[in-house]
């Protein structure tokens, strides 16, 4: 019987890594991230409403996860769509799971 040939994927670098998570090193990133999990498609003077933020701000923070590679952007008419890149989903998930770290334990 032939045994089935795998495709080996090598592992990411240290710096390949290092351009994700420095895609999450501010508050309104990390709080961008989560929004658009929740609704795909927002453009970003959506995002500043939500957010309660300056649209300068929020717009250079949204190019900033683009390039990170955990966001795309989907032009369409003259609005831009903002969604999740499959990076960005990944972020997300581990996001949510580090909220609950130390929730369920008391602050001494």
């Amino acid at each position: 019987m032939a045994v089935p040939i795998q495709k080996v994927i090598p592992l990411k670098t240290a710096e390949q890594m290092q351009r994700h998570f420095r895609g999450m090193g501010n508050h309104y990133r990390i709080e961008i991230l989560l929004l658009v999990e929740r609704q795909k498609g927002i453009t970003v003077k959506a995002i500043t409403k939500t957010l309660e933020a300056n649209f300068k701000t929020i717009s250079h923070h949204t190019n900033y996860l683009v390039k990170a590679g955990l966001m795309h952007k989907k032009y369409w008419a003259n609005t831009v769509k903002h969604s999740l890149s499959p990076y960005g989903l990944l972020f997300v998930k581990f996001i949510r799971n580090f909220q609950r770290i130390g929730s369920e334990h008391k602050r001494i």
